[in-house]
C-alpha cells in the first residue's frame, strides 16, 4: 500500500484545531478535534439544510472515514467551526465545499442550541440556504446523495441509520418552525 492511499483510509481532519467554549458558548480554550471528540470538550459546529429550486432537501450518506458518525446518513451539510472561526464562516465554508459550490449564497442562519449527548456535545449553530444549481459534493465527505421532499424525509427518518446530532437539529428546526410567528395579512 502506498502512502498516498494509507492517508485516503485515515480519519478525517482529527488535527484541525477547535475553540473549546462553555455552557454559554463563551471560548475558554483550544484543542485538537481528535482530543476535543477523545475528551468530550464542548465545541461548535455549524449545520446547513440545503434545499433546491423544488424545495427538496438535500441528504447524503458520510463517507465511512469520517471522524465522527461515519458511514451515516445526514439531513445538513457543515461540520466543525475552527478555532477563530465564526459560525458564519464556517457555514459558507462548509457548504460550498461539501456541496462543491463555490458561488452558492451565504447560508440564512436560524438559531443556535446546545447538542448534549453522553458521546458528544457542541454548540450547533443552524442554517439554510437554496441552491439552485447542480452539486459535486465533495467525495473525502459524501459516499451519496439525493435531494429528498420533506415527506420522503419523514419516511427515512425511521429506515435509515441517521447521525444523532443532525436528527435533534432536524427536530428542533421543526419545531422553531411551527414556533415562528407568522406575518398577520
Amino acid at each position: 500500500m502506498t502512502q498516498d492511499r494509507a492517508d485516503d483510509d485515515a480519519p478525517l481532519s482529527a488535527d484541525e484545531l477547535l475553540d473549546v467554549v462553555d455552557e454559554h458558548d463563551r471560548v475558554v480554550g483550544r484543542a485538537r478535534r481528535g482530543d476535543a471528540y477523545a475528551r468530550r470538550l464542548r465545541h461548535r459546529c455549524a449545520f446547513v439544510l440545503v434545499r433546491n429550486a423544488a424545495g427538496e432537501v438535500f441528504v447524503h450518506r458520510r463517507t465511512e472515514r469520517k471522524l465522527v458518525f461515519p458511514s451515516r446518513y445526514d439531513m445538513f451539510v457543515g461540520g466543525v467551526v475552527g478555532a477563530g472561526e465564526s459560525y458564519d464562516e464556517a457555514a459558507r465554508r462548509e457548504a460550498r465545499e461539501e456541496l462543491g459550490v463555490p458561488g452558492l449564497p451565504d447560508p440564512t442562519p436560524l438559531f443556535t442550541f446546545l447538542y448534549d449527548a453522553p458521546e458528544h456535545t457542541w454548540w450547533s449553530a443552524i442554517y439554510e440556504v437554496r441552491c439552485d444549481v447542480p452539486v459535486d459534493p465533495q467525495a473525502t465527505e459524501v459516499a451519496w446523495h439525493a435531494f429528498l421532499s420533506e415527506e420522503e424525509l419523514g419516511r427515512r427518518l425511521t429506515e435509515w441509520d441517521w447521525v444523532p446530532d443532525g436528527v435533534a437539529a432536524y427536530r428542533r428546526l421543526l419545531a422553531w418552525r411551527r414556533e415562528e410567528p407568522r406575518p398577520e395579512r
